[in-house]
């Protein structure tokens, strides 16, 4: 599959009609058509569904635009870095769950900055899980993650700041004149919990029995939705500290008792050939955490 044809393919997708997408790539509108007609041949599949006014990606249409997005992101970072040879340059690309620890990876970044104006930064934010599937397709450099993780198939450094697990209510909530909070009275109120399969267990630990047994009303990727639900109902939300200013937003963060406090790493994957800017990222950051 051309790369370029890929692009055309993505255009179209955004653009929904070839008229528009055509003008966009300053091609003919027959040439492009040829174009998709034979990228739709080259895969045996339909990519779309042609209407009168617009055109509908199908089910294969839709897989192929995300993992294309992907590949032409993944071309331009390794293009850019093969591209910067002579001086440390190029991108840094890093996940990373919600967790205060990545103001260490702030201060290496904007030290690195300072020294080799040449880089650049890629941050991507979300769960775990995809942090490491995003480093596992070779779209994300590094990841920062929160323990209880998996990282036996990866490369790591563990950081010095650790994270406390408590639970976010809003201020008029029962607990909220509390300043720490057991299991046992927990438990009476309803949830919301981390949706990683890994902190469910962690958490069911803690609590001492199986989740199924406490009022779990919903569980979240990323805190700040679910804080906004916790702001208008009965809910509790079990998190990490300092991810919500809680100042501002009527709420209030009480700590686990007895505490519940877990360790942030940064991964990436074994063997990875780093561009100059990664690999000098990686170096400080082992020599920082030495």
């Amino acid at each position: 599959m051309d790369i370029r044809v890929l692009n055309y393919f993505l255009t179209v997708a955004q653009e929904k009609t070839i008229s528009k997408a055509a003008e966009v790539l300053h091609l003919s509108q027959p040439t492009l058509s040829k174009q998709l007609k034979d990228l739709e041949s080259e895969l045996g599949v339909q990519l779309f569904t042609r209407g009168n006014r617009e055109i509908t990606l199908t089910t294969d249409g839709i897989y192929l635009q995300k993992r294309g997005r992907e590949i032409l992101s993944l071309v331009e970072t390794t293009t850019t870095n093969l591209t910067h040879k002579t001086v440390v340059s190029g991108s840094i690309s890093i996940g990373s769950g919600e967790t205060q620890a990545f103001q260490l990876i702030a201060v290496i970044i904007n030290d690195l900055r300072q020294r080799y104006p040449d880089i650049t930064v890629q941050l991507f934010s979300g769960s775990a899980d995809e942090v490491k599937e995003r480093i596992d397709q070779g779209l994300l450099d590094f990841g920062l993650v929160i323990d209880p993780v998996e990282k036996q198939r990866y490369e790591y450094v563990r950081l010095p700041m650790s994270d406390h697990w408590g639970v976010l209510v809003a201020d008029d909530h029962p607990l909220a004149s509390q300043s720490t909070v057991d299991a046992t009275t927990l438990a009476q109120y309803p949830l919301l919990i981390s949706g990683q399969s890994l902190v469910h267990q962690q958490i069911s630990n803690w609590f001492g029995v199986n989740l199924d047994q406490l009022e779990v009303v919903g569980t979240y990727t990323l805190l700040y939705n679910a804080s906004l639900l916790v702001k208008t109902s009965n809910n509790a939300a079990l998190c990490i500290d300092g991810i919500i200013n809680t100042k501002e937003n009527s709420l209030k963060f009480i700590p686990l008792n007895p505490p519940l406090t877990v360790n942030t790493n940064i991964i990436w994957k074994k063997g990875q050939v780093f561009s100059s800017a990664s690999q000098v990222f990686r170096d400080t950051l082992i020599n920082t955490n030495k």
